[in-house]
């Protein structure tokens, strides 16, 4: 057997034993793909998603109406409830997605009942994307399975048909960039299933990023300072418990100086129950203590 011969009967038994987990997920606004997790479950990206509810096409057409579960919007992950009947969910896999692996991309078009299986290798790990809220997801892996529009949410898989991840984001270049169905994965995704959605600390302010702030502040007369500027402070929030008003600048989270949006997220995402900002407030400098139920 040539190595075309295999290439072609891998995709054939990716399509037989995939194919009929991944669905189509439509909603007014466009269309995504997911894949069947396990019985009544879907998993789909959260970018798929507008309200409680979404329509998914299975793989012999039949239109079905489901209901999310819960959505992790941060991580683009989103899971739906609806009746799946005998499709049998995708296998996981301990395996840790590496440079040059081959991997099949599977999606499911909005019209039409076939599923799309595609080849290609992982061309790069450890890649860093934007979630639906702007926050930064780290970990991904790129590949150059070519995948048509749709096809976010649907499942990258090894040749034996296990999941090595989940589409999310086209590169510009054309390459998609998948999230790794690692264990991490598995705990949130777990999570999800079980109505679970995580809880995103929020500091309670509209920020105007650096390049703004700088800006902003030299049309005042005061020095440029590299920061977050506070636009509005709303009410019943921790940054309104702390004393954090209009007009201040951020410079400083728990001591790393503040050179972008992206260290607000990280510092957001962390576990202590306090938030150190170091604020330049007209010319003075203070530290303000923001502290998280």
């Amino acid at each position: 057997m040539t190595i075309l011969d295999e290439l072609t009967a891998a995709m054939q038994h990716v399509d037989a034993t995939v194919g009929p987990a991944v669905v189509g997920v439509g909603h007014r606004r466009g269309a995504g793909s997911g894949v069947v997790i396990a019985s009544g479950h879907i998993l789909t990206n959260a970018h798929n998603i507008f309200g409680e509810s979404a329509t998914v096409r299975l793989h012999n057409g039949t239109l079905a109406d489901a209901t999310v579960v819960a959505v992790d919007a941060d991580d683009d992950l989103a899971v739906l409830s609806a009746e799946t009947g005998d499709i049998a969910p995708v296998e996981w896999t301990d395996a840790t997605p590496a440079l040059g692996t081959a991997v099949f991309a599977v999606s499911r078009p909005r019209h039409g009942a076939g599923a799309r299986v595609t080849f290609g290798t992982i061309a790069a790990t450890d890649r860093r994307f934007r979630g639906p809220r702007n926050r930064p997801i780290a970990g991904a892996f790129e590949h150059t399975a070519p995948l048509a529009r749709g096809a976010s949410g649907g499942p990258v898989v090894d040749a034996d048909g296990r999941l090595l991840g989940l589409n999310t984001h086209r590169m510009g270049d054309g390459f998609y960039l998948a999230i790794p169905a690692d264990a991490t994965l598995r705990e949130r995704v777990t999570a999800l299933a079980k109505g679970q959605a995580p809880r995103q600390r929020q500091l309670g302010v509209a920020l105007a990023p650096p390049r703004v702030a700088r800006r902003l502040r030299a049309a005042v007369g005061l020095s440029e300072r590299d920061g977050l500027l506070v636009q509005e402070v709303f009410d019943d929030t921790p940054a309104a418990a702390a004393g954090l008003r209009r007009g201040d600048l951020i410079v400083t989270m728990n001591d790393t100086a503040v050179d972008s949006v992206d260290v607000l997220y990280e510092a957001l995402s962390g576990q202590g129950p306090q938030l150190r900002l170091g604020v330049v407030r007209g010319a003075d400098e203070i530290e303000i203590t923001v502290a998280f139920e």
